[in-house]
Parts: structure tokens; C-alpha cells; sequence
């Protein structure tokens, strides 16, 4: 089942995850928000750290989680900072598909086979210890209600769960109105979330594009700063279609 201490990637995902639907809110959004938790993880482990608006490798040591690991080896052969609204906007192949199947075997969600109007095989995703996502919740929801500052993790995840629009689906209508406008306050209690939960919304609003190259001769030009992310680290059936 699940383990002990779970990744920011992981318990977002989590948090995203509907569980009368088994599928993720904010899915486009929520793909940002999986490569900026990517990020605060690797600043929590002590792996990168913030240069101004950049990001730089500090110790290129791995984690031992294989998904981290690609983007720390990925960021390591940058050889200088990179702006995290570059980071978090490249192109992220299959990455929340690699976190839920990450998650359905680590035994944290159940994968259910359905067909999309009767035709398109889909998946979608039950959690199957539900203790776990009350868990996250009751920290957001403990540091909203107190007004205590939270640890940089709850602090980390609330700014993430804000920069990818998860504030309607945590707490809908007006009644959720002032816990959304505290979810969006916490976001000053960790700088490197912050940084990232910034990064997340400009990407979203187009600011801060990647500079493009002249096309090369004979083929499309690139986005500079474009790295691909690569999802192999975690074998799983990538053939699905990921829940929407």
C-alpha cells in the first residue's frame, strides 16, 4: 500500500482526483503543476535551489525516485540556471499518465477500464485509501482555518493546488470564497513554491514564452529552452487514456 511519505507530485495529483467522477480536475493546468511539484520536491531534497527567477542544480546527487531523478539529470545537463517559467513550460510527455499509473501501483488509486461514449477505452482512477487524500486535504484546510503558518510542504502543495485552479474544486461556490482567497495567501509562506506556483500561472497566461531559434535549414525550428520530459523511469500501461 501506500508509503509513509509521499512526493508533492504525488499528493497533488491526489488532491486533483475527483472521487465521485475517478478523474483529475484542472487536467491541463494540473500538468504544469506536476513539473513546477517536480520542482519543490527536488528544492525540498536539497537537489536545486532558486537563483532569482531561475532554477540551479546544487547537489546532483539522485533521489532514488526514477521520475525526480530524470528531471534533476534533465536540469543537470542545462550546466547553468533555467528559468522555472521555461522549465514548467517545455513539453511534459505523459507525466500525469506516469504518476497515475505510479500511484495505481503503489496501491494509492485503483484503475477502472470504461468506454467513452461507447467507443474510446478510457480509464479512470478511484482512490483506494481514501485516509490518504483526507490526510492532504486536513493540512490545507488546518492551515487555512488557523491562519498558522504551515510547513514548507502544506505550504508548497496550497500554493501549487492555487497556481492550477484546484481552489474551485477544493472549496466550489460562495460559501468556499474566503477558504480560496486564504488558499491563494498561503502561497507567501515558502519561497521556492512561490517561485514555481508563479512560474505555473505565467505559463497559463502566456507570459514568459521560451525564445524560439531561426529554423534550421531543412527542418522546423525549436523552442530554446523546449527540454522533453522523459516518462520511461516508471513502466505502466502509457497506453491508456489518461483520465480527463
Amino acid at each position: 500500500m501506500g508509503r509513509s511519505r509521499r512526493t508533492l507530485p504525488e499528493e497533488l495529483l491526489l488532491l486533483a482526483l475527483d472521487p465521485a467522477t475517478g478523474t483529475t480536475a484542472q487536467p491541463q493546468s494540473l500538468d504544469l503543476g506536476l513539473a513546477g511539484a517536480q520542482l519543490v520536491e527536488l528544492a525540498l531534497a536539497g537537489r536545486i535551489a532558486p537563483d532569482g527567477d531561475r532554477i540551479a542544480v546544487v547537489m546532483p546527487r539522485p533521489t532514488g525516485d526514477p521520475t525526480l531523478d530524470s528531471a534533476l539529470e534533465l536540469l543537470r545537463r542545462r550546466g547553468s540556471p533555467v528559468r522555472a517559467v521555461h522549465w514548467i513550460g517545455g513539453p511534459r510527455l505523459g507525466l500525469r499518465q506516469t504518476y497515475l499509473s505510479h500511484l495505481e501501483r503503489c496501491g494509492m488509486v485503483h484503475a477502472v477500464e470504461s468506454q467513452m461514449c461507447g467507443v474510446l477505452p478510457t480509464t479512470r482512477y478511484q482512490a483506494t485509501d481514501t485516509a490518504i487524500s483526507r490526510e492532504i486535504r486536513s493540512r490545507l484546510d488546518s492551515a487555512i482555518r488557523t491562519g498558522v503558518p504551515p510547513d514548507p510542504r502544506t505550504a508548497a502543495l496550497a500554493a501549487l493546488a492555487h497556481a492550477v485552479g484546484l481552489g474551485k474544486h477544493l472549496y466550489p461556490g460562495n460559501e468556499g470564497r474566503s477558504s480560496r482567497s486564504r488558499l491563494r495567501d498561503l502561497i507567501r509562506h515558502d519561497p521556492m513554491g512561490g517561485l514555481v506556483a508563479h512560474a505555473v500561472m505565467d505559463v497559463q497566461n502566456g507570459v514568459g514564452a521560451p525564445p524560439r531559434r531561426p529554423p534550421a535549414p531543412g527542418g522546423p525550428g525549436r523552442p530554446a529552452d523546449a527540454v522533453p520530459m522523459r516518462t520511461a523511469s516508471h513502466p505502466g500501461p502509457m497506453a491508456r487514456v489518461a483520465a480527463r
